[in-house]
């Protein structure tokens, strides 16, 4: 009886994982789609990858690290590290703005 519940619990993992792969080669193929895709705006361009880059950020994470099935401690240093690094993109590209630049005569 055990025997079956341990191969029915290993099928289990197994489907999920097959289900990532998928979703991860899927994401894969829109990326690639989304390159060829003629749009007039380089940044929406940059926010269409970023979007699927992030989501197969999640998956890779959340299932092959585990990161899913973590305790709360674990959101909460990834969310503060998410914080920082937004924050730090904030103030490079403020610091790029031409009107941030003091021009000394």
């Amino acid at each position: 009886m055990s025997d079956n519940h341990d191969a029915h619990d290993f099928q289990k993992h197994v489907k999920r994982y097959l289900f990532v792969f998928y979703a991860l080669i899927v994401g894969t193929v829109i990326t690639v789609a989304a390159s060829w895709a003629h749009i007039d705006s380089v940044a929406i361009t940059v926010a269409i990858a970023l979007f699927i880059a992030c989501m197969k950020g999640f998956l890779v994470a959340g299932y092959f690290m585990h990161l899913i099935s973590e305790r709360k401690m674990i959101y909460g240093i990834l969310l503060a590290t998410v914080f920082f690094f937004a924050g730090l993109m904030y103030l490079t590209i403020w610091s790029m703005q031409p009107e941030s630049l003091v021009h000394i005569r």
